[in-house]
């Protein structure tokens, strides 16, 4: 039942995902939300944006339903989803999950490399990834020290959150936001990937369900904010104007003419 559970909440969790990508590669017209009004939204009207709302809905509900398991409920447990692991499956150990974490990654740019353009060059498609990257890497790194809950296996006070999961999300949503305007396949394959990534970190006893849960939306919301804030200005040339020179002959005298455009 607790695995029937987790199985219904991650499908949730991911069509609601999904759902947002699509919009969020979409133009938007800005919506007024008179519920956003306050003062804190008037000095920061990036916050009351739609496409912040829609960068951080789902990361807000994976980190919800992780806060949720370490509570002493019924239906999400991180002690009774441990119990079931130790119960079925003591010994299973693999370490696909090490290299698999960067499989969206190769997968954008193999499909480029075979010409199956994604949506940004080169110079702007990397920009995103490295500094998606940064911004996972800092924060699961800070909550890590912060946080010092203990690994399931070894006790090691490195838990929360899961970096392979972070990882994989922030790698799945990266090909989504480059692919998915093409074919909703492409994001449904990369989520599925990053899912078996989270699913694999527990049954190798390696986190606890709340670290998973947390670094699947961090890893969401690192990507997302990178790609609403970034500029792109990489591997565009800058178009100062147009110059022509003409030159002339009227039988007794030579003439070049130098006409510039501005833009």
């Amino acid at each position: 039942m607790k695995y029937l559970n987790i199985v219904l909440l991650a499908a949730f969790l991911l069509t609601e995902n999904l759902s947002a990508s699509a919009q969020f590669n979409h133009k938007r017209n800005p919506v007024k939300s008179p519920s956003l009004e306050s003062n804190t939204f008037k000095k920061l009207p990036f916050l009351k944006s739609k496409g912040f709302q829609k960068a951080i809905a789902v990361p807000l509900l994976f980190t919800t339903a992780g806060l949720y398991s370490l509570t002493d409920n019924d239906i999400l447990n991180r002690y009774d989803i441990q119990e079931e692991r130790n119960e079925w499956i003591p010994k299973y150990h693999n370490h696909a999950d090490d290299y698999l974490q960067y499989a969206p990654i190769v997968a954008v740019y193999g499909l480029n490399a075979l010409g199956v353009k994604g949506k940004n060059n080169f110079g702007n498609r990397t920009a995103l990834l490295i500094k998606s990257e940064l911004l996972v890497g800092v924060l699961t790194y800070s909550l890590k020290k912060i946080t010092a809950v203990p690994r399931p296996d070894t006790g090691q006070p490195t838990s929360f959150p899961s970096g392979h999961t972070a990882q994989a999300f922030a790698a799945a949503t990266f090909m989504a936001k480059e692919y998915g305007q093409k074919s909703i396949w492409y994001s449904i394959g990369a989520y599925s990937v990053a899912t078996g990534i989270g699913a694999m970190r527990v049954m190798n006893n390696r986190h606890w369900m709340s670290d998973v849960l947390v670094g699947a939306g961090i890893g969401i919301l690192s990507t997302n904010l990178v790609y609403l804030t970034h500029q792109y200005k990489w591997g565009k040339r800058r178009r100062l104007g147009q110059t022509m020179i003409l030159p002339s002959y009227d039988g007794q005298t030579g003439m070049l003419s130098v006409i510039h455009r501005f833009r």
